[in-house]
């Protein structure tokens, strides 16, 4: 599977350490940005360039955007079709896992701010290795969402 990653300022410094992690887990990665530390970037254009290659071409890759709090870069995500982006910002990792077995999440969004850098890679692992259980209930939910889209 490719990863798509993007951040902003906020979560700049965890992207850096989660793509060679993420890598090492056997996957391919490629980084949407930003190439270097800004304080005053904006996450929308990051953010959705991984959403929009997670749009057009869903079974082929897997996202990971990092904010602050993880909220703001969901919402950009979620705006695109086919995009389900699941916010997680420490905690229990069953919500990750639930998001993947449920929700056939497709993009992982990061608070930096409120977990360390072992958190995030435990969660990135759970959420990796976590497949779609594939269910009539929850297929027929998620093509329900995908009509309220494009209705």
């Amino acid at each position: 599977m490719k990863v798509l990653f993007a951040a902003d300022h906020a979560g700049f410094d965890l992207k850096a350490k989660l793509i060679p992690f993420v890598e090492s887990l056997g996957h391919t990665t490629e980084d949407l940005g930003p190439s270097s530390y800004n304080v005053e970037d904006d996450y929308p254009g990051f953010v959705s360039r991984v959403a929009k290659k997670i749009s057009e071409e869903p079974s082929d890759y897997m996202g990971i955007v990092i904010g602050g709090s993880g909220q703001a870069e969901a919402m950009v995500a979620n705006r695109y079709p086919r995009v389900r982006a699941a916010v997680y910002y420490g905690g229990k990792n069953r919500i990750v896992s639930l998001s993947r077995e449920h929700n056939n999440a497709n993009i992982l969004s990061l608070g930096a701010r409120f977990m360390s850098e072992e958190e995030a890679k435990q969660a990135v692992h759970v959420w990796l290795t976590t497949p779609f259980s594939g269910e009539e209930r929850h297929v027929r939910r998620i093509r329900q969402i995908d009509t309220l889209r494009n209705g």
